[in-house]
């Protein structure tokens, strides 16, 4: 039985009352106002869709054996890399081994779906077992647009397998369609689109039921057979039009979260299934469904073994997650959109020495560390000497990846003078639990949120971007737990 094992799921901190944008841009296009209800989920400063990526999948694979994992894909529009394997990334910050399947999935809209078809493929085949599927993005959309307001950041992951599934699959139907309604060049920044009636009526309207009749007469299903319907459509009207045509009873179809996140474009249709997982029951029949020059649709029964699967974070939990970011100014400097004075210290140049990111490539991307073999001490980075002086042992190390260990403040500092996009820089040393001591950034908080003693988790971020050389270049970064000091 080939199908999903688990789920993770991952939306940002941040979220923006829509109405923030549009009280600084509306002037610009009154008639946005239709589009300015509710919030949308952004990205922090030091996240983009690798990271959001990395988030969703660590908490999917969460007790699982990283060594028996057999590959990692990655969908994304909006890849930090045209040219370095970005499932690479991800990959490594999971800490798997290197003798697996690792493979970029972009282009169009349904590159989520098609990166998970791939792997259900790949296992189906006997080629590859236990292969993560990650995706996610993080669209701009021009000051004063109607794309800024729809799109929100986020991102979600699957573990595909045959042993002990959640989800089986059960068939899928494909179509591509060189339908171009949103758009991006190999230079752009910024998304386009063509009119929203071209969209709606000729895109979401047809490709959609095309797909599902399509399913349907393969799978020898109806569209009423199916308990959870998930597609995407940010277009209110035509979502209540489609169901009628396709005969969805409305209490059947899955929120698509565009009044708490936003479109997350490759990951929509995943981040709406990670959620459904995560409220299904064994025996649930489940219609996917994703848009985006064409369209994937995937039909698959839950089964009695989402009894036994270790609760997530999930996409639930991560809206419960939120602070809010009530400065525009503030998203535009983190999304660079417009420059910004960060100091002579801001203009230092940051070399990145690839020779130097090779050697310590498992300490930067996994969090490797060492532990001894003859005492038990636990260190980081990785040490070739035991430090603990009464031991000295010398290579008689074991590697350990140390990311998902969290641990505890033991100084903090909030620093003025740093150059950086979000002041104050916030960073201090952290007791790694189980062993070792090292300095990190604190992330995803506010100074009042630092304690000494206060628990922390670790997250996969950006340590710091090369703007001149466009480089992007990560590590880990501490965030505080939410509750009292331990």
């Amino acid at each position: 039985m080939v199908g999903i094992r688990s789920y993770g799921g991952y939306i940002p901190h941040y979220r923006m009352n829509r109405m923030v944008i549009f009280g600084s841009m509306g002037w610009i296009n009154p008639a946005n106002m239709l589009n300015a209800q509710g919030e949308k989920a952004v990205a922090n400063f030091d996240e983009d869709s690798l990271t959001m990526a990395v988030a969703a999948a660590v908490d999917c694979v969460d007790g699982f054996d990283l060594s028996e994992l057999g590959g990692v894909y990655f969908a994304s529009t909006t890849a930090p890399y045209k040219e370095r394997l970005n499932a690479n990334l991800v990959a490594g910050a999971l800490g798997t081994e290197e003798t697996i399947r690792t493979a970029d999935f972009a282009g169009g809209l349904k590159a989520g779906t098609t990166a998970l078809l791939a792997a259900i493929d790949a296992v189906g085949a006997g080629n590859a077992n236990d292969v993560v599927v990650a995706a996610s993005d993080s669209r701009l959309g021009k000051m004063g647009s109607a794309q800024e307001l729809m799109f929100g950041d986020g991102g979600a992951a699957f573990l595909v397998g045959d042993q002990d599934v959640i989800a089986e699959f059960k068939g899928a139907y494909s179509t591509g369609h060189d339908f171009v309604d949103h758009f991006r060049g190999a230079e752009t920044k910024f998304d386009r689109q063509w009119e929203d009636r071209w969209i709606r009526d000729m895109g979401f309207g047809k490709f959609i039921p095309e797909a599902v009749a399509g399913l349907c007469e393969k799978c020898g299903v109806k569209a009423s057979d199916f308990d959870k319907v998930i597609y995407p459509c940010y277009y209110g009207r035509a979502r209540k039009n489609l169901n009628k045509k396709m005969g969805f009873e409305p209490d059947k179809v899955i929120d698509n979260l565009q009044a708490i996140v936003g479109d997350t474009g490759v990951a929509q249709s995943l981040v709406m299934l990670s959620k459904a997982l995560q409220e299904s029951k064994a025996g649930d029949k489940l219609l996917v469904i994703s848009y985006g020059s064409g369209c994937d649709a995937l039909y698959f029964e839950v089964t009695e073994n989402i009894k036994n699967l270790a609760p997530r974070i999930g996409i639930n939990g991560y809206l419960a997650r939120k602070a809010e970011l009530d400065s525009y100014t503030k998203y535009l400097a983190w999304r660079h959109m417009i420059p910004l004075e960060t100091g002579l210290r801001g203009e230092e140049d940051h070399w990145t020495r690839w020779s130097l990111v090779w050697r310590k490539d498992k300490m930067i991307l996994g969090m490797q560390g060492s532990r001894c073999k003859k005492c038990g001490t636990q260190q980081f980075p990785a040490q070739r000497v035991c430090v603990r002086p009464d031991c000295g042992a010398l290579d008689e190390m074991e590697l350990v990846y140390l990311s998902g260990m969290g641990g505890k403040i033991f100084t903090y500092t909030s620093d003025m003078l740093a150059a950086s996009i979000n002041p104050p820089a916030l960073y201090g040393t952290v007791d790694i639990n189980g062993g070792g001591r090292f300095v990190f950034d604190y992330t995803d908080c506010v100074l009042d949120d630092l304690a000494v003693g206060k628990p922390v988790d670790f997250s996969f971020r950006i340590k710091f971007y090369d703007k001149e050389r466009d480089i992007t270049n990560y590590f880990w970064k501490a965030v505080p737990v939410a509750g009292g000091v331990e």
